[in-house]
Parts: C-alpha cells; sequence; structure tokens
C-alpha cells in the first residue's frame, strides 16, 4: 500500500466502491452493507484496507460519478484499522472478525494466528508461569486441536486448574481480551522472534543431515576449500547416524520399538562395531540372534539402500527427541542437542 495519493483515472471500480463506502462513513452507508452478501462484503472490505491515500478533490470527483455530490469531504486513507472500526460499527463482532482475518491473509497476523503455528512445547513453557485465568482465555482463542497438545504438557494439576476456568468461564470482556493479546505480543512473541534466530551454520547443518552420505562428503569437502572454519562448525552441529551411540539404554530400546526391523538390519550392515555392540546389548539374545541372521542373510547391499535406512533411523529419533520420549545429543562437545 503506497502513502502516494491514488489518482481517480486509474482507480478500478471496485476501488471507487470502497473509496465511496469509505467516504460515506457509517451513518449513510449502513443501509447499503446491509444488503450485500457475504462475499460482496469480504471483497469490497479487502479493496477498503489496501485502498490508500485518496485526495479530496478525487473524492468530489468521486462521488459525481455517482450521480451525487459531496462538500468538505477530507482525504481518505484505507488500511486495516479503518476497514474493521467502520465494520465494527455496522456488524456483528463475530463477523467482522472473520472477514477481517479473511482479508487479512493465510499468513497469520493476528496474534492467535501466530500463537496458532508456535510449537506447544514452546507455548506451554511460556503459558505454565502465568495466571490459569490467562491460560485460560489463550486456550479458548487457539484451535481445539493446538489447545489439547499444549493442556498435555502443561503440569497436571496446572492443566485442571486450567480446565476448570474455561468451564467456569463466561464471554471474555474486550478489554481482558486486548490486555492478555497485548502481553503475548510484548512479552512472548518479541521474545520468540528474538530467541529463533537461528546461526546460518545450523540451517545447513539442518539441510546436510539430509544428503546422502556422499553427497555430504562432497559438499563439506567444497566447502572446506572455501571456508574451513564454517566447514567445521556445521560438521559438530550435525547430528549423524553414529551420533546414535550416545543414547541412553532407555532411549535405545525405545528406538528399537520404533523403527521397521528391515531398516534396522540394513542400517546395522553400515553401522560401526560401537553401535552395533550399543544396539545388540539393549536387545534381547532372541532379537539379537533374529537381527545378525537378517544382517548376514542380506548379503551385500547397495551404499545408497544403507543410507536411506540409516536416515529413516535417525529421522525417527528425532521425531521421538520432539515428543520428548528421548533425550538426542551429540559426541563433539558438553552440550546437549535437543531436536
Amino acid at each position: 500500500m503506497s502513502d502516494t495519493p491514488i489518482d481517480l483515472g486509474k482507480m478500478s471500480g471496485s476501488q471507487k466502491a470502497a473509496a465511496f463506502m469509505l467516504a460515506i462513513g457509517e451513518e449513510h452507508g449502513k443501509l447499503i452493507w446491509e444488503i450485500l452478501s457475504d462475499d460482496e462484503i469480504k471483497e469490497l472490505s479487502q479493496h477498503m484496507s489496501s485502498l490508500g491515500a485518496v485526495e479530496a478533490s478525487s473524492v468530489e470527483d468521486l462521488f459525481v460519478e455517482f450521480a451525487g455530490r459531496v462538500s468538505s469531504v477530507g482525504n481518505l486513507n484505507g488500511s486495516f484499522d479503518n476497514t474493521e472500526r467502520l465494520l465494527n460499527k455496522m456488524l456483528p463482532d463475530d463477523r467482522v472478525q472473520q472477514i477481517m482475518d479473511e482479508i487479512r491473509g493465510p499468513a497469520g497476523r493476528t496474534m492467535w494466528d501466530k500463537l496458532g503455528n508456535v510449537n506447544e512445547m514452546v507455548l506451554a513453557s511460556y503459558l505454565k508461569n502465568e495466571y490459569p485465568q490467562t491460560v485460560a482465555v489463550v486456550l479458548q482463542k487457539i484451535k481445539a486441536e493446538h489447545a489439547a497438545r499444549v493442556l498435555g504438557v502443561l503440569p497436571e494439576d496446572f492443566s485442571m486448574e486450567v480446565i476448570m476456568r474455561m468451564l467456569r468461564m463466561e464471554s471474555v470482556q474486550k478489554d481482558i481480551l486486548d490486555k492478555v493479546e497485548q502481553t503475548l505480543r510484548i512479552e512472548f512473541m518479541n521474545n520468540l522472534a528474538r530467541s529463533s534466530q537461528r546461526d546460518s551454520h545450523e540451517t545447513i547443518a539442518e539441510i546436510f543431515n539430509f544428503l546422502d552420505r556422499s553427497a555430504e562428503a562432497r559438499f563439506l569437502a567444497a566447502l572446506e576449500d572455501r571456508n574451513r572454519d564454517s566447514a567445521e562448525r556445521i560438521r559438530a552441529l550435525m547430528f549423524t547416524f553414529e551420533d546414535l551411540v550416545n543414547l541412553d539404554p532407555s532411549g535405545v530400546q525405545t528406538l528399537l520399538r520404533n523403527v521397521d526391523k528391515d531398516k534396522l538390519a540394513l542400517g546395522m550392515k553400515g553401522a560401526s562395531d560401537t553401535l552395533r555392540d550399543l544396539f545388540f546389548s539393549n536387545m534381547s539374545e532372541r532379537a539379537a540372534k533374529i537381527l545378525r541372521e537378517d544382517m548376514e542373510a542380506m548379503g551385500p547391499v547397495r551404499l545408497r539402500d544403507v543410507d536411506e535406512a540409516q536416515m529413516e533411523m535417525v529421522n525417527k529419533a528425532k521425531d521421538l527427541a520432539e515428543a520428548g520420549e528421548i533425550l538426542l545429543s551429540d559426541n563433539k562437545g558438553e552440550d546437549e542437542l535437543v531436536y
């Protein structure tokens, strides 16, 4: 949306209609809004919200086109706020909210849309320090599926307190809702935006994790020729199949229960003796014997197939770690690497 006033001669019919409705305001426009269909209201609101500045002279010329004349009309500035303010005076709140959400698009510009894209673990970690009443308001505003995941990771006693508040809650007053939204925007979303800025080396390391072994080696070797320090940092950040050797016994057993047995045998074909011993030692004697026999029965296998099986095991381990069922750590330092 440009700050340069729009010229009447360059306006489309929809833009002229939007400017006209902004100009006549609530008193004269209410009857028109009431007879428009939902689709017409959405289309008109979209053009109003993106109209920008319209000079007074253009507004007067516009009214001539509508076979009317308005005196002392000031400049107009079509925006989301002005459009929402006008609609609020003429339409029910829930209808206005639906219309504004749709014309804002799918990017999630409202606070509640943004919260819907926040991982439940991160959101729960913040909300557990808030008052149960505040949490109840938040969970009523986000989608039920997301709210369920957040409740599931909050402390049980706290979750029950939040549920009881939600049961007793009636309609939330707008000033309370605005205050909660403002607090979330200042204290949570701003901090989240700052903390979520990732080092480019982390991004590249994550991408390299999904390369097959030959491509990974090729890219790292080429990078070493150009920037050895960056190559070493990326290599240190990567989580590889052999890093599974740092799983504790419970983590190994959990992973074994969730990995396809054929993929396990194929992945173990290319594993180091240390990693093989770790997995065999956390299986029953019978299961270990069967796995060894399966590996021997395979004979020679393609390296590409082994890489794919190992990557599937690594991805499964990451999924389990994200669900909180296992803890992943690398062997390149003392810091834990949790996905």
